[in-house]
This record gives C-alpha cells, structure tokens and sequence, in this order.
C-alpha cells in the first residue's frame, strides 16, 4: 500500500515511550501488553495461536506480509492477538495458493496495527525495560488521552485469561476404534497440538477449561494432555486443582507450555513473570536426559521457579534454554508425567521436538500393558 494512502497510527508504551507509524489492518484503538516474536515466517500461526491472546505482538523481521494468508494456516477459530506492530507490513503478497492479503485478513479480523516503526529499536527497548502495556491508536493523537486509557489496562501478572479462549463444548478428533485415548483439558489449545496427536493414531477429546474431572473420565482416556494457553497461570486455581486431581489418576500426562506451568504448580513449584519472556522460532534447548540439542518453537511470559524445581524431592529437570539456562521441561520422578516449556508441535517452527509426542504414546501404550 502506498504510504499516502495510509493514515497515521501511534504507539505508547506504559513507561511514556511514544512511536509514530502508519496505520494497518483495522482502524480504531486496542491495547495489550506488548512481546516480541523473531520468527521471520508462519505469522499467520503465530496470529490465530491463543497463548497471544491479550497481547500486542512485534513481529521483529522487517517484511511480514509478504506470502499472505490461507485458511488452512491457523491455529484456533481466529486472530488472538490484540494488535500488530511492524516494520514493513505487507499488503502485496507472491504465494499463488494464497486466499487474500495480510492487510485484509486482519481488518476481517478487526486487529488495529501499526508499520513503519523502527522494531529493531522497539525490541532492543522491550528486552531491557522488559514487558509492558501498550496502546495503539488511529482515532488520536492526543498523548495525554491514550495514557488515561493505558493507566486503565490491567497488568498480565494475575490476569486469569485461559477459560476466555477455552472451547465451550467438547469435540472429539481423530479414530474411535483407537486404542489409545487421550483427554485433552483446552487452556488455549493449538490445532496442531491435537493433529500431532491424531497422526499418531490417538483418538482425542477436548474438553473446556473448567470440565470437572468426573466428566472427564467418563471418556475413559488412557492419558491426559494439559494444553498451552495465555496469561498467568498462578491464579488458574480450577486448573491447578483438576491436575493435581489428574496425578492422582497415576496415568500418563503430558503438558506443554501453560500445561508445564500448570504441573510445576500442582506439585507446590511456584512460577514467576519473566522480565520479557521467550517468543520464537529458533530458541536453543539442551535435552538434558539424551545431551541433545533442539531448536524449538516457543512462546511463554511466565516460567518455573527453578530453585523450587531443584528442591522438589520428586521432580526432574529434563530441559534447559541454553540461552538463559530456564527451565524448559520436567517430569515426575513419582508419576508418569512429564512437560515442556517450548511448543513440540512447532506451527511454525523446526520439528527437533516432535519426538515428544511419540514419547507420550509410548508412555501411554506401556502404562496400558
């Protein structure tokens, strides 16, 4: 889109910082708190993925855009973040088997954005001030009026938001006459979180974020899976309480991301908010069980205390971020029950992970016999 074309949009931060830019997608004002994502392509995953959802998202590389949109590259029922900020957002786009733009798509989807910001300059602020609110706007430019309604927003440390982006009713995916059954509980599942599953022959059902457990295991399901999902964690006491109710079940479980947070807690292991946590493609972790490392897909504001997991008399550290040494993945040495920070699924994203899936199989598979 020419740039006369577009009008002006502004972005301020928490801390006062203020970015002019150029409107995109949907008009109007939205706020968040605002991340970073460094991943150069699947921004349309990224978009639809529900553990965004409350959040303003920088897509760090300089051209997102640019091979548009389809409808079979989603992740949930839609976008989940609550704006976008770039540096070059692309309305024209080369991928023949596209269904539309990225500019339409997101005015579709009524998700204000903002380009033309220096992002390289913006990420740089973000990783030394750390994770903020932020409002964007194309209505005004009045400074002093976007601060009043940012000073209203509420912070993501305490903010329950798993149960928003739930499923309302439960859904079954994959074959019936399959002899390996998994319970999923939804925090904010990815699609292809439960697709990986069904590739492996499992027949799953999801059940919304706050099912009693007694409904859940009228599916008589030969394992748990503990899903991924946005805000913090720490005030889910609904879900903290139905994986502790889960454990005592002693099937397997496995959880990713929200789900390994949500085990940490269920077994006494605080988490905390990360200063501006961990969102990308290319994050390095070591296996600390093979030696192996991986490159995986991440996307997470709140981690597991690590000195609290290294008290923890019945928890192992099965993962590191070789970035920063946090912890990345865990299992019980009482329980067949095992999680991860990082997302194994990796839509987008390399597949170093995917072993994970086939490991919670077999885990289910030898539990059985």
């Amino acid at each position: 889109m020419a740039a006369t074309a577009q009008p002006t949009a502004i972005l301020v931060l928490a801390d006062g910082s203020v970015y002019y830019g150029k409107a995109f997608g949907a008009k109007g004002t939205t706020t968040g708190e605002i991340c970073f994502n460094t991943g150069m392509t699947g921004y349309q995953e990224v978009f639809t993925d529900p553990s965004y959802y409350g959040q303003v998202l920088i897509m760090n590389n300089a051209h997102i855009g640019n091979y548009g949109v389809k409808e079979s590259d989603v992740e949930s029922s839609g976008v989940k973040i609550k704006g976008l900020i770039g540096r070059n957002l692309e309305e024209q786009f080369s991928r023949k088997t596209a269904n539309g733009s990225m500019d339409e798509y997101l005015r579709q989807q009524n998700i204000v954005c903002i380009e033309s910001v220096d992002t390289r300059s913006l990420v740089e602020h973000v990783r030394k001030q750390g994770a903020m609110n932020c409002i964007i706007s194309t209505e005004t430019t009045d400074i002093e009026e976007l601060k009043k309604q940012l000073a209203a927003v509420p912070s993501m440390d305490g903010l329950e938001l798993a149960s928003k982006v739930s499923v309302d009713k439960a859904y079954e995916v994959g074959d019936t006459a399959s002899t390996v059954r998994i319970a999923v509980m939804d925090y904010g599942i990815k699609k292809n979180i439960v697709q990986c599953m069904v590739d492996r022959g499992a027949f799953v059902k999801v059940f919304p974020a706050k099912t009693p457990l007694a409904e859940v295991k009228a599916f008589s399901p030969d394992g748990y899976f503990i899903s991924n999902g946005p805000g913090d964690p720490a005030p889910m006491d609904y879900a903290i309480s139905t994986v502790k109710e889960i454990l005592k079940e002693n099937k397997p479980l496995f959880g990713i991301c929200l789900g390994h947070q949500l085990l940490a807690l269920a077994n006494g292991i605080p988490t905390f908010k990360m200063h501006h946590g961990h969102r990308g493609l290319n994050h390095p972790v070591k296996n600390l069980v093979t030696g192996r490392s991986e490159i995986t897909t991440q996307n997470h504001g709140f981690g597991v205390d690590p000195e609290a997991v290294k008290k923890a008399g019945n928890v192992e550290i099965t993962h590191v971020n070789l970035n920063d040494q946090s912890i990345e993945g865990i299992r019980l040495k009482d329980k067949p029950a095992f999680s991860v920070q990082y997302h194994p699924e990796a839509t987008p994203g390399p597949h170093d992970s995917r072993y994970l899936f086939d490991d919670f199989i077999a885990l289910i598979k030898k539990h059985k016999n």
